[in-house]
């Protein structure tokens, strides 16, 4: 692995803001961030940085301040998170797609002060905005130049245009403000099982999951690092923009997601490292072969998870996967990088320094190698992982019980320390005695040719236990019968494992990060079950002698 962790810092002082200056310092020119046609040298990215954080300093914003701000992708995002950080504040960026109770939740719980908004967004918090009283700045971003008083909604709050932010100073920002173990951002969690969580997280969290990055993926000046996902989530800061600025390397931000426009940004901005979640895996599989498969300089790309068609995503597309398991909650736990054994390309690698894995029972019981149970870590280095949730001690005892972390997640270790990903503990299903995985359900149905995308999840039946109900998509110009689906999944699955209900819709609920949104799924199926096709109904008959 490539070594990087001597950077003349000491420890304490590995925070983002003296990251940024360092590599600016040594990278000068060099193009760090492209988007669209715009370019951002380190030097100027930092210059810029540096105006902002001064000037938000001058409005007020204090060391430990909360800062939220709604922002579509584009740099002036990511400058505002090294702007902050640089001032001691803390970045509080808010899920694009909330409005109304859920936006005056996250301003109100995170006790934000100021909220930086793109201009088509403002209309969001001028409904919610008697809600949220501490808020007292509102600064907006207008894409197409200077905000237009005239269009602008009357807010209780003093109103700022983004631009005037530009003309403080360029100066170095005082150093001695922010230490690792501060807290640099809250990431707030989706909430589907609860109010969303504020992940503390603190900046050598940041710095050190950027160094490892770089050590297990082997990145280096040369490479160019591409993210399209939303730069609201940890994904697209901590799998791409920290390890390209620690790299000092180039980094590529896309808007969004979009599988017709996305090998060919690869190709044109000359990618050699993206991440994929979830949904965008199969969705770039399901496309139809193309000349752009192979045709650009891509040689590694990150999943989580790993699906099964994985080895044949590298060969199509001629690059390595990679994989990671990591928790907003928590952070990076494992890595599996392209110097590990190619048979454990299912797995998601072995812990990174300093952390162990326990898998555990219901009663926290340690359980033996290779049996799934809920995945719990240790760490032994201080500020890499987060600090706890905001404003809620007893969800951070109750995650830390018996001083181990516990993530929701079932797997398990195989003998020579590598973890397998499982379930997340909801989603599970126990059907008849049998615990099914969900994902394990959706990987052979992904393996049905017409099948572009697929959510397995269950369903109370009117023995009122769990039953298996998939929900799919299909490829563009292929049909499924569901009968044809279930007969497909008996041949490649346990009997108990086959889906009893099936639906066929146009696209699955998804966040903006590409996951499915299950619970929606679930929510409305269980309204309308006795509308949906079942294979009982239909007179399949489904055993363990089933061939």
């Amino acid at each position: 692995m490539k070594r990087i962790r001597s950077l003349g810092i000491p420890l304490e002082d590995f925070t983002m803001g003296n990251i940024m200056r360092q590599k600016a310092e040594e990278n000068g020119d060099k193009i760090y961030l492209r988007f669209e046609d715009r370019e951002y040298s380190y030097r100027e990215f930092h210059q810029i940085s540096n105006r902002l954080g001064r000037a938000l300093s001058d409005l007020g914003v204090e060391v430990g301040q909360h800062v939220a701000f709604m922002m579509e992708n584009k740099p002036e995002q990511l400058l505002l998170y090294f702007a902050l950080a640089k001032i001691g504040a803390v970045s509080v960026p808010v899920n694009t797609a909330a409005k109304g109770e859920l936006l005056a939740y996250y301003l109100t719980q995170s006790d934000s002060t100021v909220l930086i908004s793109d201009s088509g967004l403002v209309e969001r918090f001028q409904l919610v905005q008697d809600q949220c009283e501490t808020i007292r700045h509102v600064i907006i971003l207008d894409e197409q130049g200077a905000i237009d008083p005239a269009t602008t909604p009357q807010l209780n709050a003093e109103v700022i245009d983004y631009n005037r932010l530009l003309d403080a100073s360029v100066d170095d920002l005082p150093e001695d403000v922010v230490r690792n173990r501060d807290v640099a951002m809250l990431l707030y969690t989706s909430g589907t099982t609860g109010p969303s969580k504020g992940n503390m997280v603190p900046h050598g969290r940041m710095i050190g999951g950027a160094i490892d990055h770089v050590e297990y993926f082997g990145y280096g000046p040369d490479d160019v690092l591409y993210t399209c996902l939303p730069m609201f989530h940890g994904n697209a800061l901590n799998t791409s923009a920290m390890p390209a600025l620690m790299a000092d390397a180039t980094l590529v931000i896309s808007r969004r997601f979009s599988a017709s426009k996305f090998w060919n940004e690869i190709t044109n901005y000359g990618v050699t490292a993206f991440s994929l979640l979830g949904a965008m895996v199969n969705i770039l599989w399901a496309q139809p072969p193309s000349p752009l498969d192979r045709k650009n300089k891509a040689r590694l790309c990150m999943m989580v998870p790993v699906p099964d068609f994985a080895r044949g995503f590298e060969e199509r597309f001629g690059l390595k996967v990679t994989s990671v398991y990591a928790l907003s909650d928590y952070g990076f736990i494992t890595f599996l990088s392209p110097e590990h054994p190619k048979e454990k390309w299912k797995s998601a690698g072995k812990p990174r320094s300093g952390m162990t894995i326990g898998i555990m029972d219901d009663d926290d019981n340690a359980l033996p190698t290779g049996t799934p149970g809920e995945i719990c870590v240790r760490c032994d280095v201080p500020w890499i992982t987060a600090r706890g949730y905001y404003k809620m001690p007893q969800a951070t005892v109750d995650a830390n019980r018996n001083q181990w972390f516990h993530t929701g997640d079932r797997g398990y270790l195989d003998e020579d320390g590598y973890i397998y990903f499982v379930d997340r503990k909801k989603d599970a299903i126990r059907r008849r005695g049998e615990n099914i995985s969900s994902y394990e359900v959706e990987q052979i149905v992904l393996g049905h040719p017409a099948v572009e995308d697929v959510a397995a999840y269950a369903v109370n039946s009117e023995m009122s236990e769990d039953e298996v109900m998939v929900s799919v998509t299909c490829k563009e110009g292929k049909t499924l019968d569901p009968a044809d689906l279930v007969r497909y999944c008996a041949d490649n699955m346990a009997y108990f494992m086959v889906p009893r209900f099936v639906e066929i819709i146009p696209e699955l609920p998804k966040t903006m990060t590409e996951k499915v949104e299950k619970y929606k799924l679930k929510q409305r199926a269980q309204k309308r079950l006795d509308k949906i096709w079942d294979r009982e109904a239909a007179g399949i008959v489904v055993n363990r002698h089933t061939n």
